[in-house]
């Protein structure tokens, strides 16, 4: 059997404002327009970030399982996301072979894992 993930279902409480946001922070991203349906989709490389309304059963904010990024510069890439409004939750921190990585805020109360070259990564074990 072979697996690959190909989406992430990201809830929030607006669909427009996650829209514009999304769109804001990953500008590689290709909106994928389906009718009649209740979310929004963004490809990036034929990985999809799905957008959906938060409800009783699956609500926003932080609630265990975090997707994390790999990025280019992962100071840029903190520095990017927090212009955009988000906070570091936590982090950044060294892990391995000059890497680290952070998480941060969307505006829904999600969070973003980031993880890439790290300048203060050398110290990591």
């Amino acid at each position: 059997m072979s697996v690959k993930p190909v989406a992430v279902l990201i809830h929030v409480h607006s669909l427009a404002e996650a829209r514009e946001w999304y769109k804001k922070a990953f500008p590689m991203a290709t909106e994928i327009h389906l009718e009649k349906q209740d979310f929004v989709s963004l490809d990036i490389d034929g990985f999809t970030i799905e957008l959906v309304h938060a409800d009783q059963k699956v609500s926003s904010g932080k609630a265990g399982s975090v997707l994390y990024w790999a990025v280019a510069h992962l100071d840029k890439a903190i520095s990017h996301f927090v212009a955009l409004g988000s906070t570091v939750y936590r982090g950044p921190m060294a892990i391995e072979n000059g890497l680290g990585m952070c998480q941060v805020t969307d505006p829904f109360g999600n969070l973003i894992g980031l993880r890439g070259p790290y300048e203060n990564g050398d110290s990591a074990p």
